[in-house]
This record gives C-alpha cells, structure tokens and sequence, in this order.
C-alpha cells in the first residue's frame, strides 16, 4: 500500500502549498457532475435556477458536459447507490430533493424521505450545523422542487389540460418537431430524475454564497460526520484508530468508471474470505479518511494533467493511464511527455536554434547536433531541478483495468528529485535523433528523442478498431517507460522491430512517404540509444555524419543514400515522379547489400548519363562522394553478403539528409530543394 501512503502525504502537502492553483477534493467529499444549480435565500424561498450543462462541439459531434462540483458523500453513497437508497448529504439527484417527484409522473423511485431524514439530522446537529443546511432543508420541505424547475424553464413537463407530467422519453416530442433540450442530452436514458442538483444560499452580508466552495460547510459536514462514523479498528495507512471501511470509490479517471483500485470481500457477494481471514478488516485496514484523500487526489493529479493516458477507449478496452508527481504537488516533467512539444513551446527555444534545424541553406552535418540539444534540454530541465529540491520523492504509478470493474496498479516507482531529472534528461540525451516535422510550410528536423507513444504507433501501427494492437501498444510503452525512469537497456525486441518496418519501405505507399521519413528518424533514435545502453558493446553514435566511421554496416548505408540521390536528381531533371531503385530495393539491400548493390549500380549507369548532360557539377561531385566512400572499405568487407545491423540506417539517414541540404559547389546543382516536399 505505499501508493496510498504516498498520494495521503500528497493531499496534506498540496493543502499546505499555497502556490497550486487548485487542490484535490476534501475528504468525505467528491466531484460529482451536476445539471442544475438551484438559488435559494437564507430563510428556504426559491429564488432562481440555472442549468449546468454546457454544449461541446467537437467537429460535427456535440458533446454535452455536466459540471463538476465538490459535494459531501457518505461511505455508503460511494457504492451503494445501484441497489438502493443511499442519499449524499447535500447536493443530489431529484428523485432524493423533491418532494414532489411522485406528483409530476417520476418513474424512479422517490427516495425524498430518505433524503430529507440525513439532511435534518444535520441541520439540527448542536455542534455541527450550518445555516445554509438549514436554509435547504427549509426550502425541501415545502415540496416544490419540481414546481420551481418548471417554472423556471429547467425541466419539461408534458402539455395538456391536466396536471403536466415530467417528460421521461423525447420520441413524442420529436415527432412534433421539438429539439431535445441540452439538459436530456446530458442525462442518462434522459429521465429527469437523474438530474443533480447543486445549491447556491444567499444571505444579506456573506460574500460567498457557495455550499461548495463553502469552507466552513465543508468543515461542518466533514466534522459531522466524523461523529456518526466513530473509530472501529487500526489504519494502516494512518498509523492509528480510525473509522476503518469496505466501501472505497470508483471512477479513479472518467474512462475506466467503473473500475476500483480496492475491492473488499464481503460475506454475501461473489468475493468471499479464504483461509484464515473471518471479516474484511483482517487481510487490511484502511480508514474512510485515509482512503478518501489517497483517491481524491489521485483523481486530481490526472485532472491537473500528470496522467498520460495509453491508448484508447473502445468496447471491452480501457486505457492506461501512467502518472507522475512529486510528494509536495509541485508540477514534474512527466516520463512519457513528448520534448518535441516542451521544446517548441519554451520561450527559450527559438526555431532557428541549432536544437531545431531548418532545411534550408546550409547545414553540417558532420556536427554532433544532439549536443547542442543536450544543452536545451539541460537548460529546460534544470528549471524543474530547481523547483523540486525540496519536493520531497517523485512518485510514477501505472493504472490498468483488466475488466470493466477492477483496476490494478501495474507499475510503481519512486525516485529523488535530482535522480529523477537526470534519469530523464539520459533518455533524451541518448535516444536523440533528427525527427521530421513539417511547421506551415517549412519542414524542420529538430534533434530530440521521439516519445514512447510515437514509438509504439510507429512499430505497431493505427490501433483503431484493433483490440490487439492497442494491448500491444500499452505494453511496449510500460516497457519504454522502465527504460526512461530506471535507465535500463531497451528492448530488444523492439528495435529490431522499427528497424525491420522501416527497412520494408516499398509497404509505404507512395502517398505515405512522409510518414516513412518520421519513421525512419524514429528507429534511427532507437537504435542509437539501443547501441548506448547494450552491455555487450556500448557503442555512441554522433548525431550526425561520422566521416570516419569505416564499419562495413555504416558504409553500405552512405552507399545506399548516394544512389538514391543520384537517380532522385535524374527524375527531377526530367519531371518524373516515381520511387527510385533504392527505395524499392531496401528491403533486399538490408538483408543482402552486396548482391543487392550490383544491381542499383547497373540502375544508375543510364540516370548518370542523363546527369552527364544536364547536371555535370552535381555529378562530378557525387561521383567523387562515392570513389570516396568506396574506398574505405576495408578488404573482404565489401563482398560480404550477410545482412546489415540497423546501423547502417544510421549513415543511410544521415548521408541522404547532407545530400538534400547542403548545397553543393556547383552553382547548377539544385539538389538541396527538391524530392521532400
């Protein structure tokens, strides 16, 4: 249980941290999603209402979202709700809060007596009590909840001469052409109600008229009900006596809603006691409070964004979601984050920085441009060093669900701050490499390490509609995850498989080329960071052109490269448009290069031709490129056939990037703007 021990220091921390814009939800309290909110005065007269739900339009889908709002809860409202009555304290559906629920033609079943009997409990309480609990009971007891809402145009009754009834299916209506209102698109089955109301108390002289943004209310309920809920057992999450429960929330993110990260046995459900244990408090006791706060804040650290969530939601499956946060709810970069966009989006990265070049005039790339990355993202990540020295252990916790209503914790780690920085920084450092992106109309190749997400859609490919492919997809990026935040060696399973799917480029089609280049600059990342960390050779890898790298693998690749520019510039000289011989043959050059060679040079002999005639500096040039790169074949190397390493994408990548942006000598060559775009 050290993840609830760590999430329960998290809620007292974050309290304490006057410098967070929002804090998790207070115990014996939670977000609950409500439809309208109700204004009365002090003394329970109805005043107005208005509906909570706003209109989201996501292209030519609309969405209609509720708003979420603190509200007091009891243990049995937590989970009980489905197989009877179990009334929050305060802020609730109709069916508890009107009285009159019955007399307009609910079909739920009315549980307002139920409702009403928690909320004078309270409200007459002698220690705990509250004026604004008082004014709603008021206001219920008179009966005219419904009433109040029709005639403030909140719900919809039905037209007729005698005593209107709440509407609980629209066919009817749109039949006769009427729009179903926001309220019954938001509603589930769209019955009335299951519409939740929130309560706003106004009084002559109170600045807040809140209840849940109340802090003396939320004090008074929280008070209160610890005097109902009386110690019964030890915490071992607390370290004392405590008021122990079996009941613990679900809902941890909306996608997985159902899903409980702790279920109890119970002596009449599916889950019962096995061996020595006779009731649920034996195996493990953990307070109401204790586990209130651990969940409420987990909700709140994936609301605030320190969840990343793995895959996607669709039938049967749930994804993922791997969060990050530091013991004092100070903001942590998180593992799975993409630099692609921290870098872009920091005021202190420019685009025409080293860290990100632009393919236009001249660049070297004989320079090791992942050094100059090193210190960007140096500069970036010492920020968050500076802000988490006293933060106290940074924490990374993986959720999963299995079935529609159990979630299990699939990865856990805690680490130091400057451990963890550092851990970080070692990724990105050694899994850098030149990654396409195309801004406007410019394509630019920053030098970064490609995200676990990319990676995983890179090797594995669309996950829509394909259950498989999405498991696969979570269960590489836990992998990856390993690799980032304990500095492991990376699978090597899956290089060997972004090596293999760029390799095959002829299964790109023609209109996916720009897509093959984003990959190959993935695996060409992964294999140098793969080389990095492999115990047997511990090989580095330049980001850039290495001149001197003699390796048969490595020049086979600049080969490869060279030929494919020779036969791109021939077609660009006479306006053809086609895939080179290159290309197509990459996949039988990695497994057989010297074979494969001989007949791209017979390829090229009638494209040099054409060259001689029209392009004879560029040719000149390439020539002398390739006598050059031939020559450093050491004997015997070159007529092995066996199959390339991925390091030879590596050189293949870089050669072609110098070729189609260094400008050449000649002052004909036109070579460095064309074949990308």
């Amino acid at each position: 249980m050290s993840w609830m021990v760590k999430l329960y220091e998290t809620y007292d921390k974050a309290l304490s941290n006057s410098e967070l814009p929002n804090y998790p939800a207070p115990y014996f309290h939670a977000k609950e999603g409500c439809h309208i909110e109700i204004t009365i005065d002090d003394k329970g007269y109805f005043k107005s209402a208005q509906s909570l739900v706003t209109e989201i339009k996501y292209g030519k889908k609309t969405d209609y979202k509720k708003t979420r709002t603190i509200i007091p809860i009891t243990p049995k409202s937590l989970t009980g709700r489905t197989s009877g009555s179990a009334p929050y304290p305060l802020a609730e559906k109709l069916q508890y809060i009107a009285k009159d629920y019955a007399a307009y033609g609910g079909i739920k079943a009315p549980y307002f007596p139920h409702y009403v009997s928690k909320l004078q409990k309270w409200a007459n309480h002698e220690q705990y009590s509250h004026w604004k609990v008082k004014a709603i009971l008021e206001y219920v007891m008179k009966g005219t909840v419904i009433e109040d809402l029709v005639g403030a145009r909140q719900l919809f009754v039905t037209e007729s001469d005698s005593k209107p009834e709440l509407i609980t299916k629209w066919k009817d209506q749109a039949e006769k052409g009427a729009i179903k209102p926001p309220l019954i698109q938001s509603i589930t089955g769209g019955e009335q109600g299951n519409a939740i109301i929130r309560w706003v108390v106004q009084k002559e002289g109170e600045a807040n008229d809140t209840t849940w943004e109340d802090n003396e209310l939320i004090e008074s309920w929280q008070s209160y009900a610890s005097s109902i809920y009386e110690e019964n057992g030890f915490c071992q999450i607390l370290g004392r006596d405590a008021f122990l429960t079996s009941t613990h929330p679900k809902a941890i993110y909306p996608q997985a809603i159902n899903a409980k990260l702790i279920s109890m046995p119970t002596d009449k459900g599916y889950l019962t006691y096995q061996g020595k244990f006779t009731n649920d408090s034996q195996p493990v006791g953990i307070s109401f409070e204790a586990s209130q706060k651990a969940h409420n804040t987990l909700r709140w650290l994936i609301e605030r964004g320190q969840g990343k969530f793995l895959g996607i939601s669709k039938g049967n499956n749930r994804p993922a979601v791997i969060v990050s946060w530091a013991i004092s709810g100070t903001d942590t970069p998180h593992p799975l984050e993409d630099v692609w966009g921290l870098l872009k989006n920091n005021n202190e990265i420019e685009e025409n920085s080293t860290s990100m070049p632009v393919i236009e005039n001249y660049i070297d790339n004989t320079i090791d441009f992942g050094q100059s990355f090193s210190i960007e993202l140096g500069k970036y990540l010492n920020g968050y060093k500076a802000k988490l020295k006293n933060s106290g252990n940074i924490v990374i916790m993986g959720l999963d669900s299995a079935t529609d209503g159990r979630m299990a914790v699939t990865y856990y780690q805690e680490i130091f701050p400057d451990e963890y920085i550092e851990r970080i920084s070692k990724w990105h450092k050694e899994f850098s490499w030149y990654q396409r992106h195309k801004i406007n109309k410019n394509i630019v190749w920053p030098v970064y390490a490609p995200s676990p997400n990319a990676i995983s859609e890179m090797i594995y490919g669309n996950i829509i509609g394909d259950d498989v492919k999405q498991k696969l997809k979570k269960n590489a990026i836990e992998r990856i995850l390993s690799c980032i935040v304990e500095a492991r060696p990376f699978p090597q399973d899956l290089k060997e498989k972004a090596v293999q799917r760029v390799t095959n480029r002829s299964a790109y089609k023609s209109e996916k080329q720009l897509l093959w280049e984003e990959h190959l600059g993935i695996a060409c990342a992964l294999y140098r960071g793969f080389c990095k960390r492999d115990l047997k050779q511990n090989k580095e890898y330049i980001v850039g052109l290495e001149q001197e790298n003699n390796s048969r693998d490595y020049l086979y690749g600049r080969l490869l490269a060279i030929a494919e520019r020779v036969e791109d510039m021939s077609l660009y000289v006479s306006g053809e448009k086609r895939s080179t011989t290159a290309a197509r043959l990459m996949q039988r050059f990695a497994d057989r290069p010297a074979s494969t060679w001989r007949n791209i040079e017979l390829a090229l002999q009638p494209y040099m031709q054409r060259l001689k005639n029209n392009r004879a500096g560029f040719l000149h040039n390439i020539q002398t490129l390739l006598d050059e790169v031939m020559g450093k074949f050491i004997e015997g190397d070159f007529v092995n056939d066996k199959p390339l390493s991925g390091e030879f994408l590596l050189a293949y990548h870089t050669q072609r990037f110098e070729l189609r942006s260094k400008k050449q000598s000649n002052e004909n060559d036109e070579s460095q703007t064309d074949g990308d775009e």
